[in-house]
Parts: C-alpha cells; sequence; structure tokens
C-alpha cells in the first residue's frame, strides 16, 4: 500500500500564500496520479487539483484555477500544492490522494493521507 502525510498547513490571511507538501512511502511513488482535495464541516469532499504520474498532465477546479498550481518530484516522492491568492473560501482540511489514472473524481482514489488544516482569515 501507499501512505501519504500531508504538511504545509496554517493560519494565512486572505491574499496570501502556502505550499502543501505530500510525502509518500510504500509502493513506487511515481506509479500513480496524485489529487489534492479539500473538505469542510457538512460539505462533500471537494477535488481542488490533479497531476499525472510523470506530471505532464494536470486538472483544476474552476474555483482554484490560476491560483492554485499542483506539481510533483517523483525523485523526492512528493507532490506540491502552490496556493496563491487565498480566499476565506478555501479554508478546508486539505488531502492528498493517489490513483490509478488522472481524474477529479474522489471514488477513483484508493490512498489518502490524514489531511492539513489550512484557515484562511479576512
Amino acid at each position: 500500500q501507499v501512505q501519504l502525510v500531508e504538511s504545509g498547513g496554517g493560519l494565512v490571511q486572505a491574499g496570501g500564500s502556502l505550499r502543501l507538501s505530500c510525502a509518500a512511502s510504500g509502493r513506487t511513488f511515481s506509479s500513480y496520479a496524485m489529487g489534492w482535495f479539500r473538505q469542510t464541516p457538512g460539505k462533500e469532499r471537494e477535488s481542488v487539483a490533479a497531476i499525472s504520474w510523470n506530471g505532464g498532465s494536470t486538472l483544476y477546479a474552476d474555483s482554484v484555477k490560476g491560483r492554485f498550481t499542483i506539481s510533483r518530484d517523483n525523485a523526492e516522492n512528493t507532490v506540491y500544492l502552490q496556493m496563491n491568492s487565498l480566499k476565506p473560501e478555501d479554508t478546508a482540511v486539505y488531502y492528498c490522494a493517489a490513483a490509478n489514472r488522472l481524474t477529479m473524481n474522489h471514488i477513483a482514489y484508493n490512498y489518502w493521507g490524514q489531511g492539513t488544516q489550512v484557515t484562511v482569515s479576512s
């Protein structure tokens, strides 16, 4: 199996930036597409961004296009989410996950991290 650990969350003012990291161990990291998701209490888990196994293709939710960038470093077994121009609506627990194909559908992701809290104040 794959173990995923998110880090980099915290409290930031609106308009600020954070970079989330997701470190993987276990199975070969480069075999998987990776995604970032977020969830707030009472809401469904929302797809944020995804990246193909080799980083050649990316997908973004409309709500974050132009502000967030997903990337990966397979040599370091790490995927990143650079979040710029943060808004209070971005406040959520952010999760990274691994899938066998590039998709924004959370049901296709078989491995999940524990999540990291992002809070954007105004």
